[in-house]
Parts: structure tokens; sequence; C-alpha cells
């Protein structure tokens, strides 16, 4: 399997970049990832890059965009940080990544027992990740379904997975918000944006289809 071109990557949508995605996790999951030779894809892309897609993920080893999607040299984008959470610098790298270099497609990725979420559940403090957790506080308050207090920590793994994927929501939302350049090439049909789970039980990833943001009608109800 060749990387992409210049060429194959303008003739991708988002919502095919979507299904790329899906096909790739499937071969994850049955242990039939695609024949590639990573030395010709380094050498393909030497001079340029051209990705499909995005993807803001958690540094958690063991769920690494390339290999669960089952992606290349030069299909993606990676871009990790403790807990997918956002901020400025983060949002600077998807507008690159869209505006400048062609990605049709940016996916919120959180996954399951994640460790950030957990921290935040527990409202840990510790040097500069109390920064960084205090950006999934908001996911921890707004999860209402667990009214016992005694459970509301990260011994609780239902309430866990709660507030981890509202974070992932939190995340779609805020992108949408803070940037008028991804917000633009969203509403022109140019990108589309998305939210995923990853199963670390399974290596399933669930896409959270009520998170597309693809069009102007779609973007509005972000800003809302």
């Amino acid at each position: 399997m060749k990387a992409h071109t210049s060429v194959t990557q303008s003739s991708i949508t988002p919502l095919q970049a979507i299904e790329f995605l899906k096909e790739g996790n499937e071969r994850f999951v049955n242990n039939l990832k695609a024949n590639r030779d990573l030395l010709q894809q380094a050498n393909e892309t030497r001079d340029g890059q051209w990705p499909f897609a995005v993807i803001l993920s958690c540094i958690d080893s063991r769920t690494s965009a390339e290999l669960i999607f089952d992606q290349g040299l030069g299909d993606i984008f990676s871009i990790r940080i403790a807990g997918n959470v956002v901020n400025t610098d983060i949002i600077g790298s998807l507008e690159f990544a869209c505006k400048v270099a062609g990605s049709k497609l940016i996916v919120v990725l959180g996954h399951s027992k994640c460790g950030a979420i957990k921290g935040a559940c527990d409202h840990v403090e510790m040097g500069n990740l109390t920064e960084l957790l205090s950006k999934i506080q908001p996911a921890v308050y707004e999860e209402d379904s667990t009214n016992d207090k005694s459970k509301r920590n990260s011994k609780n793994p239902e309430f866990v997975e709660n507030v981890a994927t509202i974070n992932i929501r939190r995340s779609v939302k805020a992108i949408v918000n803070r940037s008028y350049i991804l917000e633009q090439m969203i509403e022109a049909g140019e990108i589309a944006i998305i939210g995923a789970k990853h199963n670390l039980d399974t290596g399933h990833v669930d896409f959270l289809e009520d998170t597309l943001v693809s069009c102007k009608t779609e973007v509005m109800a972000q800003l809302a």
C-alpha cells in the first residue's frame, strides 16, 4: 500500500475519511494489517506529506492512532496529550493540519480506563499536571448520573467512563468554538470533526456519531 499523495488526499471527502479509519480499526481488531512497505512510504513522503486526517488522542501507550486505525507513514497527523484535552497550541496544530496540509477530518479520540480521567475524577493535584487535569474537571462536574458522592471517583468504572465520554464531547465543542478557521472550513464542507472512543479491552473504536460536525447547521448547534 502506497502513501497518500496530493491527488489522493484531495479526492477524499470528510465522510470517506471516517470510513477509512473505521476500516482500519476493523483490520486492527481482527489482526489483519494492510500490506505496507514502510521504507517505501518513508521514501515516498520525504519531499512532502498529505495526511487525510488528524487525530487528537491521549498519550496512553496502548492507544497509538497509527496502530489502532492501521495507518502507515504519511497517512494521518497524530496529536497526543494526556486526556485528549484542548489548548491553544493544539488548536493551532489542528489548523495547520487542515488549512495548510489539507487533512479532511479531525477526530477527538478518548479511550477507556484513562489515567488522566481517573486523576481528574479524584481531583489529583501534582505539579504541572494540576493545570492539565483542570481542563477535564468540567466533564467531572457535568456528569450527573452518579448521585452518590462516594461513587464519584476513580474506583467507580462507570463514573470514569461517563466522564471520559463527556470529555470527548467537550473537546469537540471546544475546537469548533475556539477556531474560526476550522469553523469556516467545516461550514464550507472542506473538513469535518467527530469524537470517538477506543475500548482497551476489545481494541474497537466507537465513533460518537452524534458528535459529527460537518456542515453549517451542525456548527451552529455546537456554538449554541
